[in-house]
């Protein structure tokens, strides 16, 4: 699945820092730990977050982000002193399909953040959170989860404490795409190195051709967070991410079954029928209110 979170109104809440990042990895490897998703690849930048996850079910997915935007949320608002809500939505989720061609161009997709918006040259250059430098350079992912309401506890006690003292230290553990699994970890690294270099070299031929140069992880860390970009990506995402037309038809078909069945369960589950039969992986509706 690749799944994207979005801020309020396209704000640069999640612009990066030394602290919010140390905070975003540590919620992330918690996350992971609690809930056992595979992490494939990831990239924060200031306005949104991508994931390339791998997940049985949409239960585990659904209680995985929903511990992750929670906490993250509430530690971008600390940071950024931001009373509002941070995300703009839930989450979206987008199947991907089996094919190497679907998984490999996701993962470039993500991988090119920071370069194909020219904000920085090199993808190793963005001063936030990335999987680059991991996926490339081994760099350990490890970051800190702070229990706030042991700080709380302790500020009401007027107890002075370490920063760490209520900290855990969390890591963020990456498994190769699916379609790639059964490559040595050095024919691993090398196929992402060459990802990443037609990224940079195609970002690169991009500024020439505009007369241009990246803004630098300088300005982008100086940009005030509560900032309102003047156009926000509003273009509609696919179902699916499938390559073949074949395959994609397939996936469209097996999501037009789901629905129907679900909808026919839940007209049941409306008439009163207590045990309308839901398809399997989907979340009913709740019962209908008991009268008298």
């Amino acid at each position: 699945m690749e799944v994207t979170t979005r801020t309020l109104q396209g704000r640069l809440l999640l612009r990066p820092s030394p602290e919010l990042n140390e905070i975003v990895v540590g919620v992330l490897g918690r996350a992971q730990r609690l809930y056992e998703v595979e992490i494939k690849a990831f990239a924060w930048v200031s306005t949104h977050f991508h994931l390339l996850v791998w997940v049985e079910t949409a239960k585990q997915l659904s209680d995985f982000m929903a511990y992750l935007n929670s906490n993250t949320a509430r530690e971008v608002a600390r940071l950024t002193e931001w009373t509002e809500k941070v995300w703009g939505r839930r989450y979206q989720a987008i199947p991907v399909s089996e094919e190497e061609e679907a998984q490999v161009a996701r993962l470039a997709y993500i991988l090119g953040h920071g370069c194909k918006e020219n904000l920085v040259g090199r993808l190793r250059d963005w001063p936030g959170v990335h999987c680059v430098r991991a996926l490339l350079d081994g760099e350990e992912l490890s970051g800190y989860w702070f229990d706030r309401s042991q700080e709380y506890g302790a500020r009401v006690r007027r107890e002075e404490h370490d920063r760490l003292k209520y900290a855990t230290r969390e890591t963020v553990t990456l498994t190769p795409l699916p379609c790639w699994k059964h490559l040595s970890p050095e024919a691993y690294r090398q196929r992402v190195a060459n990802l990443v270099a037609q990224i940079e070299e195609e970002a690169e031929a991009r500024r020439k051709r505009k007369g241009i140069e990246p803004l630098g992880a300088e300005a982008v860390q100086a940009q005030h967070p509560h900032t309102r970009p003047e156009r926000v990506k509003k273009s509609p995402a696919p179902r699916v991410h499938a390559f073949r037309r074949e395959v994609r038809r397939q996936l469209y078909e097996a999501y037009s079954w789901f629905l129907s069945e679900f909808r026919t369960a839940a007209e049941k589950l409306k008439a009163g029928d207590p045990d309308p039969h839901f398809p399997r992986g989907c979340f009913p509706p709740a019962s209908p209110f008991v009268y008298g």
